[in-house]
């Protein structure tokens, strides 16, 4: 991939530094992120792709006149490498031992006395520290300016997608149960208000779904919640009289989206004000000076990682529709190939999203699909698109990572599979990646435990012959929600402070591994926590896993198996083929067969 017109970012970096110098401005940053901190963002604020062309999920921009780089995670850096080949822009490795995080550039470049400024609106309480530190060893912060606004000519509006409910048949509380549990955490915290941004946290909360952003069924929204009151900033006309005279029912008012300012600065002085740091930006909260902040956790994160058993019988037919519709794609896609047939990288996600769409209550995909071929499965987070991709022909290995969103759940799921003759070697690499996987998912551990604390159990099989991979092992999942879902995670990267696993917490199990320029592998199912035994010792979780389907056989190295190894991929196939035979018939079924026959 590289980017289509080079000269196009050249002027528009050069259309920045303008307004930066009309502006008395020596550098400035630019987030991926919006004002609720989302990982996937409407386009209105996608500004920093608009800039940079870079179209990976995460990165940040810092400019000046003599220099402009993008710091972004391992995850990017192949694909950033070949976006900016014509490109003003310098990558900078983020997370390499000598690559300097932002702040430390600007201490390592920047006179004492420059003038720093970006869009507080778009960055976190807890980020800004770092730029609060700068200011004061010298530095002038301006965190009040928005210069794209000014040269992004064509800027898309906000989105006014529909809101709706989730219905009742899915949730596990009510609305008004959930907002009650709510407040009972503003007593227990001292808080006269708590303040909620982050948009899975307000759709959970109110058991509504949006379409404001892609893949995540989520809204635009601001809630400002007190003991008695419950105010919802949003754009009123994506809400439905029927639906508006529901929430008022339940004691929520509405108000449109950007009151919140001015109802924060009308707040009675000294009142106290619970916000998670991390999930609210200084700019929703430049009127709240006056008010005692309170940073803590949202309160919502845990109650909404933790799934209700009803939840988990919803999500396990999700599973089960997802398992299917791969079937029937993967049948199609082996025998197309196998009569010929060219097929690309386009298809892949094309027809895999057609088959999703095929069953009951699926709305779209939970993300964009990854369909990586050769060498391109070596970037995490490759996406192909109609001016850039490859062909799926000769010999090697296709990763697919994909996922659905469904009324009655969320999936993501990656499998490999072989194209043609594979090596010796990308059978090794492939079967130590799924020993990985599958010492995880057979994994028994006291209560209490983190997801850090286990993340070596499934690196071990890479770790002892001195390979890794950059991204986390596992991440939280939502229920009909965003497919990346806190607090829970597994890896050793991870937060601190860690979050103990708790029954009902969905993660990914996705240990990987990546040579650039030659393939790419992983392997993931999702899984949930749930009780194992009690003894003298206390109690112990396990895992369960939900995904079904097929993990490709022919990719492997049987000697490297040992026999548990092999008992828990025949059972887990055994399990497979006797819940997605019901959905199937004529060529998945016979596909399905095949595939889940036993090893050894």
């Amino acid at each position: 991939m590289s980017l289509e017109d080079p000269s196009l970012y050249a002027s528009r970096l050069a259309a920045l530094r303008h307004a930066m110098h009309h502006a008395g401005v020596d550098a400035y940053y630019i987030p991926s992120a919006d004002p609720h901190l989302s990982e996937y963002l409407p386009e209105h604020w996608q500004g920093r792709q608009w800039l940079t062309g870079f179209e990976g999920s995460a990165g940040n921009v810092l400019v000046t006149q003599e220099f402009a780089g993008l710091w972004t995670d391992s995850r990017y850096w192949v694909q950033a490498e070949q976006q900016f080949r014509a490109s003003p822009f310098t990558l900078m490795r983020q997370g390499e031992a000598d690559v300097p995080s932002i702040t430390d550039w600007v201490r390592q470049h920047m006179p004492a006395n420059a003038v720093l400024a970006f869009d507080g609106k778009v960055m976190s309480v807890t980020a800004y520290e770092a730029w609060e530190s700068l200011s004061q060893e010298g530095w002038t912060i301006n965190a009040e300016l928005d210069l794209l606004e000014a040269i992004w000519q064509e800027r898309p509006p906000l989105p006014l997608a529909p809101i709706f409910e989730h219905e009742s048949e899915y949730v596990a509380q009510t609305r008004a149960q959930k907002i009650a549990g709510l407040r009972q955490q503003l007593i227990e915290h001292q808080a006269d208000w708590w303040l909620l941004s982050s948009l899975d946290d307000i759709a959970w909360l109110l058991n509504l779904r949006g379409n404001d952003v892609p893949y995540n069924p989520v809204f635009l929204a601001h809630a400002l919640v007190s003991a008695h009151t419950f105010r919802l900033y949003l754009e009123e006309s994506k809400v439905s009289t029927e639906l508006m005279l529901r929430l008022a029912e339940d004691g929520i008012s509405l108000r449109p989206y950007d009151m919140l300012s001015m109802d924060l600065l009308e707040l009675p002085i000294q009142q106290y004000l619970g916000l998670d740091p991390q999930r609210v930006t200084v700019g929703t909260l430049q009127n709240a000076q006056h008010l005692h902040w309170l940073p803590l956790p949202n309160p919502t994160q845990t109650t909404k990682a933790i799934k209700a058993d009803s939840e988990l019988a919803h999500i396990r037919r999700a599973m089960e529709k997802d398992g299917a519709a791969l079937c029937v794609f993967f049948a199609q896609f082996e025998q197309q190939l196998a009569q010929g047939q060219s097929l690309t990288e386009l298809d892949v996600d094309q027809r895999l999203t057609a088959a999703r769409a095929q069953q009951p209550d699926f709305i779209s995909p939970s993300f964009g699909t990854i369909a990586a071929f050769g060498a391109n499965g070596a970037m995490p987070h490759y996406q192909a698109t109609p001016q850039a991709f490859s062909v799926i022909e000769g010999d090697g290995l296709l990763l697919i990572d994909s996922g659905g969103q469904y009324l009655d759940g969320t999936t993501d799921i990656t499998r490999v599979v072989p194209i043609g003759q594979i090596t010796d070697a990308q059978k090794t690499d492939y079967t130590r990646v799924l020993k990985g996987m599958i010492a995880l998912s057979r994994a028994v551990f006291p209560r209490g435990v983190t997801g850090q604390q286990l993340d070596v159990l499934a690196r071990a099989p890479l770790w002892e012959v001195g390979l890794e991979f950059g991204h986390g092992t596992g991440h939280g999942v939502g229920y009909f929600l965003n497919v990346h879902e806190g607090p829970q995670s597994i890896s050793w990267r991870g937060r601190n402070p860690a979050v103990p696993l708790e029954v009902g917490m969905i993660t990914s199990n996705e240990p990987g591994l990546y040579r650039a320029g030659e393939w790419g592998i992983r392997i993931e199912n999702l899984v949930v926590v749930q009780p194992a035994l009690s003894t003298e010792f206390g109690d112990f979780l396990s895992f369960e896993t939900l995904t079904l389907c097929p993990i490709d056989t022919r990719c492997l190295n049987l000697s490297l198996l040992n026999a548990a190894e092999v008992e828990w991929l025949n059972g887990y196939h055994q399990e497979v083929r006797e819940r997605l035979s019901p959905y199937l018939h004529d060529e998945a079924l016979a596909w399905l067969i095949e595939r889940t026959e036993p090893i050894l």
